[in-house]
């Protein structure tokens, strides 16, 4: 998508997103207003549509977003990689339980590498923002491997089902699925960090989301069809459900870009709506991969 001067209409803008990553969570916080209405008012009477009370979110609510989509892809990559999540120190001491999720029988040993070379980089990033957000951090959210999958199938035309973990082919168009939304969320967050150090630090972690999601959407494409076909109707649901444009996989085309040849971005609002499976125009608190939320205090989309 474009770069928008406000990227929430009654929401989160993607200034804030992320907008601590690298330094600590107690660090003066940007304030932004949620769901603000129409101020115009009667001089007769109270307005028709009176402005809510603005909440004012800190840095540690905008690292925390990051950690909930963090905790997500760690699990998914670590048990394809390893038949095994989070430890307990990993996850929070309350964190949420996982459903799904097993090894991945490889039969292509680069394939295997590249899984659990993925796999120690999110296990990395979600050490790195509880390390940033120290108490403030919170647990892992329950999260949805097995009916979550078999929705986004059903949604995206794949078929009634799906299982990511049944084999290595399989496992690519499920990285898929995550890979992309790492690289759009960062980007939101990234253009407008006005920091030096926030930037830096957020576009490492794009950095490393780029080389993941080049690097499943190169096999894939190698792979040929349905698992071209299937990438491209996954795309097609999160254009759907998180708004913006999206590149579809070809045999020559594999940068998802824009014409300026600049990577899409989302807000954290449209994110929400991917991982919660839910394309629906309004508010949305859990779903998807996410069946109680995310934890935290960004948890709900604006629209």
């Amino acid at each position: 998508m474009k770069k928008l001067d406000e990227f929430f209409k009654k929401g989160v803008s993607r200034r804030s997103f992320i907008a601590g990553v690298g330094i600590s969570a107690g660090t003066a916080a940007t304030a932004l207003a949620i769901g603000c209405g129409n101020n115009s008012s009667s001089s007769s009477g109270p307005s028709p549509n009176p402005t809510p009370t603005p909440t004012t979110f800190t840095d540690a609510d905008y690292l925390n977003f990051a950690l909930n989509l963090e905790y997500l892809e760690a699990e998914f990559y670590l048990r394809a990689a390893t038949g095994s999540g989070l430890s307990d120190t990993d996850a929070g001491s309350s964190a949420g339980a996982v459903t799904g999720g097993s090894q991945v029988a490889f039969k292509t040993l680069a394939i295997q590498q590249y899984a659990m070379e993925i796999a120690n980089d999110e296990l990395a990033h979600v050490r790195f923002l509880r390390k940033a957000l120290g108490s403030a951090a919170v647990s892992r959210p329950a999260i949805d491997l097995t009916n979550s999958f078999n929705a986004a199938a059903m949604a995206a035309g794949i078929g009634s089902t799906f299982n990511p973990f049944a084999d290595e082919n399989s496992f690519l168009v499920g990285a898929f699925t995550f890979e992309d939304v790492g690289v759009t969320a960062y980007h939101g967050a990234a253009s407008l960090l006005t920091d030096k150090n926030n930037l830096a630090a957020a576009a490492g972690i794009l950095a490393t989301e780029a080389y993941h999601a080049g690097e499943i959407r190169t096999l894939i494409t190698q792979l040929g069809d349905p698992y071209v076909t299937y990438a491209n109707q996954i795309s097609t649901l999160r254009a759907t459900a998180g708004g913006g444009a999206e590149t579809q996989l070809s045999g020559s085309t594999i940068v998802a870009s824009d014409s300026n040849s600049i990577s899409y971005d989302r807000t954290p609002s449209q994110v929400l709506h991917i991982v919660y499976l839910n394309p629906a125009a309004g508010v949305v608190k859990s779903g998807g991969f996410f069946p109680n939320g995310l934890n935290g205090n960004i948890t709900a989309s604006a629209s």
